[in-house]
């Protein structure tokens, strides 16, 4: 079985109806003061669901896979890189990468499915979405779930 991030953040919305449900019976128990080690457990919960949240982003993070197509962009503005000595340039916010020279693939994470009138689906980032958009007529965009690339 291969651990995704929805199968954390499952556990954690779990873990967090678990501590609701803790937290309510101590809450309204005649014998509170006797169950002291229930609200631990509901404080023990509570930190279990956001460690698995954090988890869950962590793991969307390392599965996160690179777009590949065979150009990089800019994330935020698309096919706007000017390359000089090894370094990549947006000609708009002037971000650079050392990384992004002509024919080396994209390392972006993929975002976006794209699919076109033919059917054809395409992985692609933020930024390589922004020029399919433009010059592809009557595709398809899908925004993807992270960790879902």
């Amino acid at each position: 079985m291969t651990l995704t991030p929805a199968d954390l953040r499952t556990l954690a919305s779990r873990a967090e109806a678990l501590t609701a449900e803790v937290r309510a019976i101590v809450a309204g128990a005649q014998e509170r003061d006797s169950l002291a080690a229930a609200g631990h457990a509901a404080d023990w919960l509570a930190r279990g669901a956001e460690d698995l949240l954090r988890a869950a982003a962590d793991l969307a993070r390392l599965q996160a896979q690179p777009c590949g197509m065979p150009w990089a962009v800019c994330p935020e503005h698309g096919n706007t890189l000017a390359s000089s000595a090894g370094v990549s340039t947006c000609r708009v916010c002037r971000r650079t990468w050392t990384y992004g020279r002509p024919g080396e693939p994209c390392r972006e994470p993929v975002a976006w499915k794209v699919i076109d009138r033919a059917g054809t689906e395409t992985r692609m980032c933020d930024g390589h979405v922004l020029g399919a958009r433009a010059a592809t007529e009557g595709a398809t965009f899908v925004r993807l779930i992270a960790g879902e690339g």
